[in-house]
């Protein structure tokens, strides 16, 4: 086959590079590992013979994340919903409106979100070697410390490109280098990224943690790990599977950690057994019943004294000003009114972040009309009836927004273990009881 044209989507201002290939009709769109660069691909023939074989059961979809490989350069590391929509304007530019998503290593935990926030437009979901998060913590006891995991970043920034690195990685990865091997691993670093961007990308990923979010995925979903994955530990890839809700656990053996290495075609033979099986199921058809979503909650404080203050007129055109407040900055952070009930606000979003920054900007902008806000944000699923947004984490982000102090932003543990690489810090405010929710909820109120 010849090998496929490299064009470039437009995602906000930043070019992402895509490429596509194969006759199948089915639609696969692949989220990458660490790094990658979708020409380079071609120059290593198992790969090449991997992806060959893809393309005959589908139209394979590969792009390379921001700040890596031939996308934009010098933009920085996306949070995890910025990277989602990157994966928006792949699909939108090559005229896909619903795919199966694949999250090979790293590329695991953005798939999966995409999958939970994104239940229209996701066919099927696919994990290869991949995690919730890449330290231990607790109920999660694979992988290195958090320090263990710093030192390595601080390593591999410091000796990015080098042959020494190289050829540890590809052992660390369960292969036995050859020197080509090393030449190629040597000049795919060089072409992924800077020494500065692994760095920033390694610190990203240490804040991932998806382990909350993935209860929310309803779609058909395969999770497959070679058992002696050197990388990322086997556990990872059950404990996927133990928390999506019908996911289907599949074991190779083996040690190497690209699908590509030791025996790929059995990991191809299942793929394409999953990828007909759920088509053939027409699940296309189908409205999502529910959805990962991030709910905002505000309302006035000392709004009843407002009132009285201004009687019954005056309150009212308040009021009024701060509703078109509100709704002013729910457009500009892409939120979505769902009601209002006196003073008060309630809100989704397709992103944890655009939705703190709203309530931040609306806390801020109030002040101007003499008034002060406190908002509660809570991460999801959140049931589809009727058009309309409720269940638990609806009632979870109200008990949350009780909490808050006045002009205070807080936000459920959730919401913050999915805000990694955004650039937003939080103050701890300790473990709280919800009312009519079970258990403790750890909060953070998001800092200035």
């Amino acid at each position: 086959m010849d090998l496929p044209e490299t064009r470039y989507a437009l995602s906000g201002d930043v070019s992402i590079a895509y490429q596509v290939h194969g006759e199948g009709t089915t639609d696969l769109i692949v989220c990458p590992g660490w790094i990658s660069n979708v020409e380079l691909t071609w120059e290593d023939e198992s790969a090449t013979a991997h992806w060959r074989r893809l393309g005959e059961f589908a139209r394979v979809i590969r792009f390379d994340k921001r700040g890596t490989g031939l996308s934009d350069r010098g933009v920085g590391i996306a949070d995890m919903e910025t990277r989602m929509d990157d994966i928006r304007a792949v699909l939108d530019a090559v005229g896909s409106e619903r795919a199966f998503v694949m999250g090979a290593s790293e590329g695991g935990p953005l798939a999966a979100l995409f999958a939970a926030a994104y239940p229209e437009r996701t066919a099927g979901l696919i994990l290869w070697g991949a995690a919730p998060r890449f330290t231990r913590a607790p109920g999660f006891p694979w992988g290195p410390t958090r320090e263990q995991y710093l030192a390595g970043v601080e390593d591999y920034s410091r000796r990015w490109g080098s042959r020494e690195l190289a050829a540890e990685m590809l052992a660390g990865a369960g292969e036995s280098p050859s020197d080509d091997d090393v030449d190629f691993v040597v000049k795919r670093m060089l072409r992924s990224a800077s020494p500065g961007a692994i760095r920033q990308l390694d610190l990203m990923n240490l804040e991932i943690d998806v382990r909350d979010a993935v209860q929310a995925i309803r779609t058909p979903t395969l999770v497959m790990h070679r058992k002696g994955d050197p990388n990322v530990p086997v556990e990872a890839g059950r404990w996927f599977a133990e928390h999506i809700p019908g996911a289907r656990l599949l074991e190779f053996e083996g040690t190497e950690h690209m699908i590509a290495g030791g025996d790929p075609e059995s990991v191809e033979r299942a793929l394409r057994e999953f990828l007909s099986s759920v088509a053939q199921a027409d699940t296309a058809a189908a409205e999502p019943e529910s959805v990962l979503a991030t709910v905002l909650f505000t309302d006035i404080v000392g709004s009843t004294a407002k009132a009285a203050e201004l009687g019954d007129r005056g309150w009212r055109e308040l009021v009024e000003r701060h509703h078109a407040v509100i709704r002013a900055e729910l457009a500009r952070y892409r939120g979505r009114e769902v009601d209002t009930a006196g003073d008060g606000f309630f809100a989704t979003f397709d992103g944890p972040a655009r939705a703190i920054r709203c309530g931040r900007a609306v806390t801020e902008a109030v002040r101007e009309l003499g008034l002060e806000v406190r908002a509660g944000l809570h991460t999801g699923e959140c049931e589809i009836v009727d058009g309309k947004i409720g269940g638990i984490a609806v009632n979870i982000g109200a008990r949350v927004a009780a909490q808050a102090r006045p002009g205070e932003v807080l936000v459920s543990q959730t919401v913050r273990d999915l805000v990694a690489g955004s650039g937003l810090a939080f103050e701890e405010r300790g473990a709280a009881e919800l009312k009519g929710v079970p258990g403790e909820w750890r909060l953070y109120a998001v800092s200035a």
